[in-house]
């Protein structure tokens, strides 16, 4: 039961004037709840037998990134109408397990959950710097049952981090499976990495971030060091381009100041990228955002990027919705789903062409809830008025 009633009905105001076809949004999580201060971090994947598990992390001494972090879920089996009571997939005591990054292997059926992990009194500050006595790990856990059990994470630090780099994390988001081209079946997680560098400025002294890609070509049962992208580059999400090549896009937060989303291309499933460019119309605050593939059912030929981030330059907010038919060149679609302030996404799409979208949201504070909201065909592609 949604406990609180202000954000459905700010966001069923901002909309009405436009459509009555966006069903009920409903809060997942809400801040203060089951011992936890804040929860942060949203991750939805949809599994191969259509059930829905939506991640978040719940951080017991608030918003910051570092501390007491749980790794939670809640699992739906009806399209997202009802949800599972909330489960915790990795809780080690007064440390920090977050970062979700779930991928659906379709050749299997198995879904990979990418973690990161460290010390709960280690800071982002102290862990880039060098300062802390542990360091930001990679880990591994599986579910083979549509994400209704989780097996427990196993380390991949080894061969998905060099020694030499600093803060890392895993999305957060989603990872995406190679549908064409020579490398189909790779399996590819977004992340970011902090690492050393003289003329740097991240945390006031000579550091730097970049993004890059860790990849799969046995089911995860291995996993390799792909290209980097920097500097400047942080948290990201990847999604094929519709050229039957298996060519990826890489879609990053960008500390480059020019209020621009960026992107970078791979032609070799993540192996190497071009260097990162501003996309224009992108604008964003230095926040995460979400891309996903969208193919309409029954619309023979329609397929779109879609993108989802507070679409703004001065804070976190004006959470809105785009759709690119031309493989993100250019953004004609744009709806705003929720004015108000709004942070971290993570999207989905069900069978009936309904698109998920789950996102941190508040009345005067981003973090208050994680929400989960559909939005229909319908209303994202009509025709401009």
């Amino acid at each position: 039961m949604i406990k609180k009633t202000w954000l459905l009905l700010i966001v069923l105001g901002a909309t009405r004037a436009f459509s009555q076809d966006i069903p009920q949004t409903r809060a997942l999580f809400s801040a203060g709840e089951s011992g936890y201060k804040s929860y942060r971090i949203p991750s939805l994947i949809r599994a191969k037998n259509g059930a829905l598990i939506a991640f978040c992390e719940g951080r017991k001494e608030g918003a910051g990134d570092a501390g007491d972090i749980d790794l939670l879920m809640k699992r739906s089996t009806d399209n997202g109408k009802t949800w599972s009571q909330q489960t915790v997939v990795w809780d080690d005591g007064a440390n920090t397990c977050g970062n979700p990054c779930p991928v659906l292997d379709e050749q299997t059926g198995e879904i990979l959950l990418l973690l990161t992990h460290n010390r709960g009194d280690a800071s982002e500050k102290d862990i880039i710097t060098k300062k802390s006595e542990s360091t930001r790990t990679v880990w591994l856990s599986r579910s083979s049952d549509n994400g209704a059990t989780w097996a427990k994470p196993v380390e991949i630090t080894q061969t998905t981090k060099k020694p030499e780099w600093g803060w890392y994390a895993t999305g957060p988001g989603i990872g995406i499976q190679i549908q064409n081209g020579p490398r189909k079946g790779r399996l590819v997680i977004p992340c970011d990495f902090s690492y050393d560098d003289p003329n740097g400025k991240v945390r006031n002294g000579p550091f730097e971030y970049g993004a890059h890609a860790i990849y799969s070509d046995n089911h995860g049962n291995t996993w390799q060091l792909g290209g980097t992208i920097t500097p400047k580059m942080n948290e990201c999400q990847v999604v094929e381009i519709e050229d039957g090549n298996g060519t990826l896009l890489m879609n990053m937060r960008s500390y480059l100041g020019r209020g621009k989303r960026a992107q970078s291309l791979s032609y070799d499933g993540g192996v190497s990228w071009t260097a990162p460019e501003d996309n224009p119309e992108l604008v964003e605050p230095v926040c995460q955002g979400s891309i996903i593939r969208y193919r309409r059912p029954n619309a023979k030929g329609l397929s779109a990027m879609l993108f989802l981030n507070p679409a703004s330059t001065t804070k976190r907010h004006n959470l809105t919705l785009r759709a690119s038919f031309n493989e993100g060149k250019t953004w004609p679609v744009i709806r705003t789903i929720f004015p108000g302030p709004s942070a971290y996404s993570s999207m989905a799409v069900l069978p009936d062409g309904n698109i998920l979208c789950l996102y941190e949201a508040g009345k005067t504070g981003a973090y208050e809830q994680i929400v989960l909201q559909t939005i229909t065909p319908k209303w994202l592609f009509r025709p401009h008025k």
